[in-house]
């Protein structure tokens, strides 16, 4: 009989620049979406070691709780854990999926859900590659992030985009688009190893110690435009043709340019939703502005969670301190070039 391995994988996080909110329904079957986003070197981290019993356990550190339940076994959504058991059940039903005798699969990641780095799509584009390996299925990056978006948004009806799946599944700086059609364009950017080195330096990664779950901004955000609101249409308008905007800045090595359209698509971030930001959040970005930074945002849906700081780096150090008076846990962080990565672990 063969021995199934034990199978590891990891899916990087990522800091978005500019487009978020462009990547979710309506606005990009309506008018196109597009997005500009980077991964970083924190992950969300899977292993999966086969049982023989017919018995599937899985167990989250983040959550810190655990379930178990045999194979086989109809699939209950009743919000203990459901990104993996929605994971694991749609894999085993995939056409050339080898039955599973069991497993037990254990989740961490280095950020909590709904900190505003895409934490939550990284576990399930993890699992779904980790799962798939176990059952014999080699899926690629777009059906990987494919299969993960239709299970968060569709299946389980999480509110958000497209652009978290994607950039777990592929790593890397990409420009995305989201176009009318429903077709998600990938386009991997070569940056140049100085411009990654040099924004590696003068960039700074802040939690406000505070996570958006509940707060409903997404649906806010989705409402307004709906109902034809000004600002939010006008904003997320802006946040496409910032996106591309970037991008050339990105290509160009313009790394200061970078800086002040990160903070010109902060403003009009704001104009989506009265809940993206907070008097926390305001000052954060004030006073960084007063110290040096060229300009900063919430790298997520807002209301929380990360932010992101461009300085210049002989002030960086200043404006860190001054976030660190304000309450906020700073961080100096790398980027990835690469996407979610299964391997078989020890025995």
């Amino acid at each position: 009989m063969t021995v199934r391995p034990v199978l590891r994988a990891r899916a990087p996080l990522r800091v978005s620049f500019a487009g978020g909110g462009t990547d979710v329904a309506p606005f990009p079957q309506r008018e196109g979406g597009a997005v500009l986003s980077a991964t970083i070197g924190s992950y969300a981290y899977a292993t999966l070691r086969p049982r023989s019993d017919g018995h599937i356990t899985v167990e989250s550190h983040d959550y810190g709780t655990s379930i178990g339940y045999d194979v086989g076994t109809p699939l209950v959504l009743d919000g203990t854990l459901d990104l993996p058991k929605a994971a694991i059940a749609r894999i085993m039903t995939l056409e050339g999926a080898i039955r599973s005798d069991g497993f037990d699969l254990f989740l961490h990641t280095n950020a909590p859900p709904g900190s505003g780095l895409g934490s939550s799509s990284a576990v399930m584009v993890a699992v779904i590659d980790l799962v798939a390996r176990h059952c014999g299925l080699d899926l690629g990056p777009h059906e990987i992030a494919e299969l993960a978006y239709r299970l968060e948004r569709e299946d389980l009806q999480i509110p958000g985009g497209y652009q978290d799946q994607y950039a777990a599944a592929f790593g890397g700086f990409n420009f995305m688009e989201f176009r009318q059609d429903g077709e998600v364009v990938v386009n991997p950017l070569r940056v140049r190893p100085d411009t990654v080195h040099e924004l590696e330096h003068n960039m700074l990664l802040a939690y406000t110690g505070r996570t958006r779950v509940s707060d409903h901004i997404i649906e806010d955000q989705v409402t307004r435009y709906e109902t034809g609101n000004e600002d939010a249409v006008a904003g997320l308008r802006a946040q496409r043709d910032l996106a591309d905007a970037m991008r050339v800045a990105l290509l160009r090595g313009k790394v200061d340019e970078i800086g002040h359209l990160l903070g010109q698509a902060w403003q009009q971030k704001q104009r989506m939703s009265s809940r993206i930001t907070t008097p926390l959040i305001a000052e954060a970005v004030e006073t960084a502005l007063g110290c040096g930074a060229f300009g900063g945002k919430v790298t997520g849906a807002g209301g929380g969670g990360h932010m992101i700081f461009i300085c210049e780096f002989e002030k960086r150090h200043f404006v860190a301190d001054e976030l660190i008076r304000l309450g906020l846990s700073v961080s100096e962080f790398t980027f990835t070039k690469h996407g979610v990565t299964t391997w078989k672990g020890q025995q």
